[in-house]
């Protein structure tokens, strides 16, 4: 048990191995945002393009995003078929909003983003199993929070509302990257992004996600969700500032005034 009761959250179920894995989450993708900050980049993305291949079998871009996602989304609809493993409305929303994200996600894959490169299957795998791994535990986590003493503070619907907002600010950027491709897919090139929160940030989009995943957080109100949305976000301020720092690298001219993930702040 908390030494102290927090009152938005459900007692942490009678689970070592599950309390390990919520501390491992949190720890290694501190340890990941960590590692981005330093330079030691995950090869995906313009970051792929500076490691080279390095011997590695490589997938085209899409078919490797494609696979990092789609696992977690047959995950979360598949949850739906087992006896039991989403009982009450709690359960039932979490699952779909974690659904209802990694369908974004693949229908961005072939229809929205533009790719030019390849990324490492070794890459891909790794995002896939943590997505699917991650996925399932906090299913799992809601499950045996069944019985369970209610939170005092209910953050289920409001959690969907910030859900909502993740969803449509990361798509919306998202679709403000690919117009940087250009309409025929010829122009492969990197350019600075405009419009949106681009104007403040150099990663808004992963600022909506850091928001959707505490939104998350917040449709489950459990220990497991709570340790997925910080390691996820301290991953993704590691890998904000890294993007930051590789658009200032390539671009002579780079406004100053654009911070890398929170306007006037970071």
């Amino acid at each position: 048990m908390w030494p102290l009761p927090l009152p938005f959250l459900y007692p942490p179920p009678a689970s070592s191995g599950l309390a390990a894995a919520a501390a491992f989450v949190s720890l290694a993708s501190l340890l990941s945002g960590v590692s981005e900050l330093r330079g030691d980049n995950m090869a995906y993305s313009k970051f792929c393009r500076r490691r080279g291949d390095g011997g590695a079998l490589l997938l085209p871009s899409r078919a490797a995003m494609a696979v990092a996602y789609g696992p977690a989304l047959a995950a979360a609809v598949a949850s739906f078929a087992v006896p039991g493993a989403v009982e009450g409305a709690r359960a039932q929303i979490l699952s779909a909003v974690l659904a209802l994200h990694f369908l974004k996600r693949i229908l961005e894959v072939f229809f929205i983003h533009r790719y030019s490169g390849c990324m490492p299957l070794t890459t891909a795998l790794l995002i896939c199993s943590g997505y699917l791994l991650n996925t399932v535990a906090m299913i799992y986590a809601q499950h045996l929070s069944q019985g369970l003493s209610e939170p005092p503070i209910d953050l289920l619907y409001p959690g969907v509302v910030v859900v909502a907002v993740g969803l449509a600010g990361n798509f919306y950027h998202h679709c403000l990257l690919a117009r940087l491709r250009g309409d025929g897919g010829g122009d492969k090139g990197y350019k600075i992004p405009r419009g949106g929160l681009f104007e403040l940030v150099t990663c808004p989009h992963y600022l909506f996600e850091i928001v959707m995943f505490f939104g998350f957080a917040m449709v489950a109100q459990t220990v497991y969700a709570l340790a997925w949305a910080s390691g996820t976000a301290a991953y993704l301020v590691g890998r904000s500032c890294a993007t930051r720092r590789w658009y200032a690298s390539k671009f002579e001219v780079f406004p100053a005034r654009i911070k890398a993930l929170v306007p006037y702040v970071l």
